[in-house]
């Protein structure tokens, strides 16, 4: 599958960015099976391309990032079929060390807030809204990781506050309990988040991609002490690097450095 013959997904590159946009308006951006595959081919493509450093998701429109599954598609054909890598080909993605920003361009609900816990950073518009709707429907947000990633993200009480009830948050209240890092207004929501990529951009890719890998997988042991010891192949890739060498000579001689990845 090729990006020009996606139908749902917009992958649009700029240099090493890579925009990644939910083209469904028409139903706020919910995905139903032929969306997973598009966006799991995305991502494949993401991880795999050196030249591509850092990826933003966002919505297609301003009313929606995502409110999870396409219930009507559901209701009309019984697929539940999702890519091995799941929701949006992202939620069970447990080794792309390329950073992920979320883009929050308006209602965040079931599977949307599925995609923001599995990305890196968030920044969300004004207008936004978050919440997890499915116990009112007689469900569970069993589909993505997300009752086991958000108790880690932002803490238990919160955590539970919007698994339980299925009550809307504002995108102040999302960045109060660090469901987002940013609130920014509808108009400059991209520039905003393209900013942010920038800044990552910045840093060494080998080193901004072992730091996240680090973190990760840090997260797994119970003992911090062993996580000291762990074996991070991205860490020993980035200490043998070229760039290891460059950043400190570019630092000694007062200029920007030229960063390989190798």
């Amino acid at each position: 599958m090729a990006p020009e013959s996606y139908r749902y997904c917009r992958f649009e590159v700029d240099g090493p960015l890579l925009t990644l946009t939910i083209d469904r308006p028409e139903v706020l951006n919910a995905m139903h099976p032929d969306a997973h595959r598009e966006f799991a081919d995305a991502f494949d493509r993401y991880a795999a391309d050196p030249s591509l450093r850092v990826a933003i998701v966002t919505g297609a429109g301003e009313r929606a990032f995502c409110v999870g599954t396409d219930l009507k598609a559901l209701d009309a054909t019984g697929d539940h079929t999702k890519p091995s890598t799941g929701f949006a080909g992202i939620t069970h993605r447990f080794d792309l060390w390329k950073p992920l920003i979320a883009a929050v361009n308006g209602l965040c609900l079931g599977g949307g807030m599925e995609i923001l816990a599995a990305c890196d950073l968030g920044i969300a518009a004004h207008h936004a809204q978050f919440g997890l709707p499915e116990p009112r429907v007689g469900l569970a947000a069993l589909g993505g990781g997300l009752l086991q990633r958000l108790p880690r993200q932002i803490g238990m009480k919160d955590a539970m506050a919007l698994v339980l009830t299925g009550t809307r948050i504002s995108a102040e209240e999302a960045k109060r309990i660090g469901l987002i890092n940013e609130v920014a207004p509808a108009a400059e929501l991209m520039t905003r988040a393209r900013t942010l990529a920038q800044e990552i951009l910045a840093g060494a890719p080998l080193a901004v991609q072992a730091s996240k890998q680090v973190m990760l997988q840090s997260l797994a042991r119970a003992n911090l002490a062993s996580t000291m010891h762990e074996d991070y192949p991205l860490a020993q890739r980035m200490l043998a690097s070229d760039d290891a060498r460059e950043g400190p000579k570019a630092f000694t001689q007062k200029r920007p450095p030229n960063w390989t990845g190798r």
